[in-house]
């Protein structure tokens, strides 16, 4: 349709001649309220962010001689970091003597890999950095699909509380049965 024509059917119809693919032969334009254009384009660019996820390196860093309960509580951080989607850097921090057997921090990061080997794997293997001994841990699943299940799972929780308002949100507090009172 020639340019002349098309203003004119946009202006008798109060809508504006909005161009939605300039590279096109020829180019192709639409009837239509060129507010309402820019408006819908900026929530589907603001929809796209806010899936998208920018990649998060955490940091944890232990010591070769660490007690059971503590390498437990780190490996329980590494763990949750990994069901986030985010990468795990984990640092292996000598000091002194410690220097002299980098096989300790060897045999720790591979304990460490095997334990979460479930929800991650190893992006780059254990290498002495001075007095640091450094490997990163990426998770199987990608931070949007994580990202996606949490919410779910929230959703979810959401729903069971509007289902059942007086239950508890404890799940081990419903299963405990009520105390029966004491007979006389």
């Amino acid at each position: 349709m020639p340019l002349a024509k098309a203003l004119e059917l946009a202006q008798e119809y109060d809508l504006d001649l909005v161009e939605v693919a300039a590279n096109a032969r020829p180019p192709v334009c639409k009837l239509m309220d060129y507010g309402k254009f820019k408006y819908e384009s900026a929530m589907k660019a603001r929809e796209a962010r806010k899936n998208q996820a920018h990649t998060v390196i955490k940091e944890m860093k232990l010591r070769p001689k660490i007690d059971p309960h503590d390498y437990d509580t780190k490996k329980g951080h590494v763990v949750r970091f990994l069901k986030q989607g985010d990468k795990v850097k984990i640092t292996i921090m000598f000091r002194g003597r410690e220097q002299s057997r980098p096989e300790l921090g060897y045999r720790l990061l591979q304990r460490l890999a095997e334990d979460v080997q479930d929800l991650g794997f190893v992006e780059s293997n254990p290498k002495q950095d001075g007095r640091n001994m450094i490997m990163v841990l990426g998770p199987h699943k990608k931070k949007t699909e994580a990202m996606a299940e949490a919410r779910q799972a929230q959703e979810a929780r959401k729903a069971e509380a509007k289902a059942h308002p007086g239950r508890s949100q404890d799940p081990a507090a419903a299963e405990t049965p009520a105390e029966e009172p004491a007979e006389a």
